[in-house]
């Protein structure tokens, strides 16, 4: 997916300035930066979700998927687990339960879980059947918007081991949206730096942790002694 010299704004206000950014088939990127700094309004308007200026090619909409970051509000109560995925399959009604099953397991759940309800699963597992909607859709590129922030943090790793088990299983193309570089080095092929609205550098996500090029970026690092000092 190319992402060329998009722009957006709310009124007089510019929350995206004129980003430009590759996002390459089969690989995780990484979008980083403080609350504010515009990487999670880039993700929408990639999704589609919010109006821009630029161009956005390599992901038809429809096709490019979004995570959000709280699983307790992204499902409809009212729906059980296995309808709420099987929403988004492309696959004729009859095949659908098998599909859904299917998914499910991708996402290390069980089966059963289709019959359950939203309020009966953890925040953990709720953000697990969010992620088995999303991937339903089969689409070109799954965006992940601080997926891991709302969950309790005994839960955390689990979840991102799954992105990375998933992106070698399935050869996902994602964007990945963090505040957190630790966890982007620990997931993402590739790190793009936002701030105020603005990219401030991009690359191979060892290449901008171990000599990054800007003083934001390094202020981040600054702000994760382990990754400072890796």
């Amino acid at each position: 997916m190319n992402i060329s010299n998009v722009t957006v704004r709310f009124g007089s206000f510019t929350a995206v300035n004129s980003v430009s950014l590759e996002v390459p088939a089969g690989c995780v990127t990484g979008l980083v930066g403080e609350s504010g700094s515009g990487k999670s309004t880039l993700a929408r308007a990639v999704a589609g979700l919010t109006p821009y200026q630029g161009t956005i090619s390599g992901g038809e909409r429809g096709r490019v998927q979004m995570v959000f970051q709280d699983p307790y509000s992204s499902l409809n109560p009212r729906m059980s687990i296995g309808d709420a995925i099987a929403e988004g399959t492309r696959v004729p009604r009859a095949q659908r339960p098998t599909e859904v099953a299917q998914l499910l397991e991708l996402v290390s759940l069980p089966s059963s879980y289709a019959g359950k309800y939203p309020r009966e699963l953890s925040g953990g597992q709720r953000q697990r059947v969010a992620i088995a909607r999303a991937l339903a859709a089969h689409p070109d590129v799954l965006i992940a918007d601080e997926i891991t922030s709302a969950l309790d943090v005994s839960v955390q790793g689990s979840v991102l081991n799954l992105i990375r088990d998933l992106r070698t299983e399935l050869g996902l193309t994602m964007l990945f949206i963090s505040h957190n570089l630790a966890v982007v080095r620990y997931v993402c092929d590739a790190v793009a730096v936002m701030r105020h609205g603005r990219l401030l550098e991009s690359g191979p996500v060892e290449d901008v942790i171990t000599a990054p090029r800007h003083e934001y970026t390094r202020t981040l690092l600054d702000a994760i002694p382990r990754l400072a000092h890796a």
